[in-house]
């Protein structure tokens, strides 16, 4: 048995005794989910050892902090949040935080402003957790949590040095897979439709789409590639472009199954047959590209696994602060459809 400190030991001695999370002692107290048997352990043993008492202001206190992750946003563009994969993800997220007894807080962080409330708001022990969607290169928002040491995991990655925790599909093995198969049905002027270049997601399965190219001996023209904005109208403004730069393009890899999606109505108008004339694959695999006509070719990302590996990332961020950052790269597969 340690030694009493004097005086009534507060939440965070508790904490820090036990080396965990603030939030994890608060759950704890509160007998609530998603706690590791060993860590319940560890907190308890602490509790007993410094003789903390939970009394009702202390409830109360941890109540606030506790049993709380934020869903941080940081897009600019509200037609972002109606694209599949921010539902998708969402209701994965939703899914693995179910058993745990932890609230899911939505929080949209589009300015400076909002980027200063939220830190105040998250320093202020308000949240156990943060994820992050949909960051784009530059955004230090990531690197203030982790300097108030609050647990975070990104869903993607900053750059290609990313030191927060992550969780990431192989893009650039997705995008090289797909491209790799237009290549074998004989395509030989293939283009590709990007995400927004500051992002990294959109840099990888450009990345993936040039080597594929390379190794096959092929030197992609840089006027074979339109940056999109993975919405339906940004692939389908880009298809336009770049069929009035290359009128033979045979082959199109667009960066999401969205901005395939509008591809397709771009190749239509303009009298292009798919795939008799122009082959297209697209990434996501959401059910959008069972409902296109014809159906899509696309590069599966494993949204349910994503969502599941960000929250077990952040309860053990939770569990076991400030130890190691956890990087997590999922695999993707091509789903061969009528499209290509």
């Amino acid at each position: 048995m340690g030694k009493r400190r004097p005086g009534a030991p507060t939440l965070e001695e508790v904490a820090a005794h036990a080396g965990v999370g603030r939030g994890t002692v608060s759950r704890v107290v509160n007998n609530a989910a998603g706690v590791k048997e060993s860590t319940r352990l560890a907190v308890q043993r602490a509790i007993e050892e410094l003789g903390y008492v939970p009394n009702l202001a202390a409830r109360s206190l941890a109540g606030r902090g506790a049993d709380a992750v934020a869903l941080v946003l940081t897009e600019p563009d509200w037609r972002m949040f109606a694209e599949p994969f921010f539902s998708e993800i969402v209701r994965s997220l939703g899914d693995a935080l179910a058993n745990t007894g932890m609230q899911l807080l939505l929080t949209l962080v589009r300015s400076q402003d909002e980027r200063r409330r939220f830190l105040e708001y998250a320093r202020g022990g308000r949240v156990d957790g943060v994820l992050m969607m949909s960051v784009h290169a530059g955004d230090r928002l990531p690197d203030m949590l982790a300097e108030a040491r609050l647990p975070t995991v990104l869903l993607g990655r900053r750059s290609g040095d990313e030191h927060v925790s992550y969780v990431d599909a192989d893009n650039v093995g997705g995008a090289r897979d797909a491209v790799s198969r237009l290549l074998k049905q004989g395509r030989r002027t293939i283009a590709t439709i990007t995400g927004p270049l500051d992002m990294y997601v959109a840099q990888c399965r450009l990345r993936g789409y040039q080597d594929a190219l390379e190794t096959a001996g092929l030197k992609g023209a840089r006027s074979l590639v339109a940056e999109g904005d993975f919405t339906e109208d940004g692939g389908r403004r880009a298809m336009a472009e770049l069929l009035r730069r290359h009128p033979e393009i045979d082959g199109v890899l667009a960066a999401s199954d969205t901005s395939a999606a509008g591809a397709l109505q771009a190749l239509r108008a303009a009298g292009r047959r798919v795939p008799e004339d122009v082959a297209v694959i697209g990434f996501d695999d959401f059910s959008l590209a069972q409902r296109t006509e014809p159906r899509l070719t696309t590069v599966r990302q494993p949204v349910e696994e994503m969502g599941r590996a960000m929250i077990r990332l952040l309860l053990e961020e939770m569990e076991e602060p400030f130890v190691a950052w956890r990087h997590v790269i999922l695999r993707t597969d091509l789903v061969v459809r009528e499209s290509a």
